[in-house]
């Protein structure tokens, strides 16, 4: 039973409900971010993190800074790419927007190759893109938080590796780590970017990074220094190669309480084999898309094999706006997330599904939510299909 005082349920695509355990690790005593019991705390924390990314090559190397997911852009837009660059950004909803924006921020001629609203870009046509132009980073979203569209990581690596095996594969996985399946060995990623307060069920502040070997030579040939002081792997591979060696490392101060909650939270995910958290997931994921499907809805994402699974984007009933029907839901104890995708934000809105509300099966967060789901849209005037 939960200690945490009463509140609705969080159950937007993250930040998401946090187990109780994590959430008294914040609260941990204050200690020096260069003392040996905080060293240790860290340096295990990153070996888990080459658990859950599935690397056990010594090149790489996982990162974790005080910030949000979106620090991760500008680490890849300062360090691996230079100005003048080209680079491919597979776009599957908002979050390539902001990326591509990044990338420009910093000189970097970014070209998106977009697919329509709920789909992703066919391998066919990445293949020709990377045929037509040699680029130096090609980067795709794992899940795409503002449709729910899941790429194909493993087949398009697969091809890049095939096409253009010089250019580096990045993804963004800010809404996939800890709910979908990603091998950064096994399958050849170069670059992971996530962020704490979604599937690895930590509270936000933490943006988390695993480069490889090969990423780590490409900023070491560099032309130019890097083009921001704070996102420099100049300042930072030193101090994370430290902390992982359990040797007391400064650049700058660390978020000491939130490595402890980062450290208790891997802690939990990586007590069984990550095959049995990511079924659990996928079973939570068909048993909404299923509910939500008899209730006469549709996903952005219509083709199964785009369907994310720690969240469903879904459209709502003609003439029904999520300003309209979310209220409803907050009065039964349940938050859900308005539409983000600028073309069609109003006629949807986002269910997170991820973390302690699906894996702790004490939890019924997921048919509160779809129960709250079910009476709402009768308030609003939608007669479910019985």
């Amino acid at each position: 039973m939960s200690t945490q005082p009463e509140h609705p349920a969080l159950l937007i695509p993250g930040p998401i409900e946090f187990d109780d355990e994590v959430l008294q690790s914040m609260g941990h005593y204050s200690q020096s971010h260069v003392g040996a019991p905080f060293v240790a705390t860290f340096g295990e924390t990153l070996t888990m993190l080459r658990q859950l990314m599935q690397t056990s090559n010594p090149a790489s190397q996982p990162l974790v800074i005080s910030g949000s997911g979106t620090l991760g852009w500008d680490f890849v837009a300062a360090n691996l790419a230079e100005q003048g660059d080209d680079v491919l950004v597979l776009h599957t909803g908002y979050f390539a927007d902001s990326f591509t924006d990044c990338f420009q921020t910093y000189g970097v001629n970014a070209t998106q190759l977009k697919a329509p609203i709920g789909d992703r870009p066919q391998l066919p046509e990445i293949e020709q893109a990377l045929k037509e132009k040699k680029y130096k980073i090609i980067t795709v979203t794992h899940v795409d938080t503002s449709t729910g569209v899941l790429s194909e990581v493993k087949a398009l690596s697969e091809l890049v590796h095939r096409v253009s095996p010089e250019t580096l594969i990045v993804v963004d996985a800010v809404c996939s780590v800890g709910s979908e399946d990603l091998q950064f060995d096994e399958w050849g990623i170069d670059a992971v970017l996530t962020a704490s307060q979604k599937g690895i069920g930590c509270p936000p502040g933490l943006c988390i990074m695993m480069y490889s070997g090969r990423a780590i030579e490409t900023f070491k040939n560099r032309k130019t220094p890097p083009g921001s002081y704070f996102a420099s792997l100049k300042n930072w591979l030193p101090i994370m190669q430290n902390y992982e060696a359990k040797k007391p490392s400064y650049f700058a101060t660390p978020a000491v309480q939130l490595i402890h909650a980062l450290h208790t939270s891997l802690t939990q995910v990586l007590a069984r084999p990550l095959s049995e958290r990511l079924a659990v997931q996928r079973e939570a994921s068909q048993r909404v898309k299923s509910t939500i499907s008899s209730y006469g809805l549709k996903q952005l994402a219509s083709k199964p094999e785009n369907q994310a699974n720690g969240m469903t984007a879904i459209y709502l009933p003609d003439g029904v706006k999520a300003p309209e029907i979310l209220p409803h839901l907050l009065k039964r104890g349940v938050i859900f997330a308005g539409g983000l995708h600028r073309e069609i934000a109003q006629t949807y809105i986002r269910f997170g599904h991820m973390g302690v509300s699906v894996v702790d099966p004490a939890r019924k967060d997921v048919d509160k939510a779809l129960e709250a789901l079910k009476e709402g849209l009768g308030e609003v005037g939608y007669q479910v299909p019985s």
